[in-house]
């Protein structure tokens, strides 16, 4: 039979221990539990808890690494019994959570200097996306950022963009530069043929709207690439 929270000393019980000691002494499953908030009558809410962390190993993550309960779905969650519906959609809606959280605020005050600038700004988003997924930003002339605008999302491998739907937004703003992100959901941050033919239909195009374009950033697992670093060393090598 389980031990029931309340059969527990109040300072390992994991409201109190936090309200006591703060959060930070808290383990991983602790704050899960809270999450979690009631067990069933068979488990407490810490061994659900638990039996969430482990999904890690189907991952091929350390347990220790939350970042692997951003790519789970609902139906992944409910995987482990005691978890429903309501509260899979709860542990969905604090991982959102945790991710818009680690945005930054005050994007206007954020200047773009190199390629690892744009990485950093959207790495913990788009690492975990299991969909590519396209987004623009738009710049002043002084490289600030003017806005972050979702684009596209598509499938597993591919997205359906136009020269044209990178463009919209920075011409209604009438901004003089753009830069453009997607992610590969592989993890592999290497350009295809495919990417770097868009990326130069999108460079025709902005020559003759006078809107430049800064760059082309490809997001994977924690690694990105610059396809315009990327296809100048392959101009060199010709």
């Amino acid at each position: 039979m389980a031990i029931k929270m309340k059969e527990l000393p109040i300072s390992e019980r994991p409201y109190e221990k936090l309200e006591m000691y703060g959060e930070n002494t808290l383990s991983n499953a602790e704050l899960l539990a809270i999450i979690i908030k009631n067990g069933t009558k068979e488990e407490s809410s810490i061994t659900l808890a638990q039996k969430v962390l482990s999904l890690a190993k189907e991952k091929g993550c350390k347990q220790n690494n939350l970042k692997f309960l951003q790519e789970l779905s609902i139906e992944e969650f409910m995987k482990v019994r005691g978890i429903g519906k309501v509260k899979a959609i709860q542990l969905k809606a604090v991982c959102e959570l945790a991710k818009r959280i680690s945005r930054p605020m005050e994007l206007s005050k954020i200047k773009i200097k190199k390629p690892q600038d744009i990485a950093s700004l959207v790495m913990d988003e788009l690492k975990t996306e299991k969909r590519e997924m396209v987004k623009v930003i738009i710049l002043n002339s002084q490289n600030m950022i003017i806005n972050i605008q979702n684009i596209s999302l598509g499938g597993t491998n591919s997205v359906n963009v136009t020269p044209k739907d990178i463009f919209v937004e920075a011409i209604k703003k009438g901004a003089p530069k753009i830069i453009i992100i997607h992610n590969h959901p592989s993890g592999d941050p290497t350009p295809s043929i495919q990417d770097c033919e868009f990326t130069e239909k999108v460079e025709q195009a902005s020559k003759l709207l006078g809107i430049q374009l800064l760059d082309h950033i490809i997001i994977g697992d924690n690694r990105y690439t610059s396809i315009k670093t990327y296809l100048m060393q392959k101009r060199r090598m010709k």
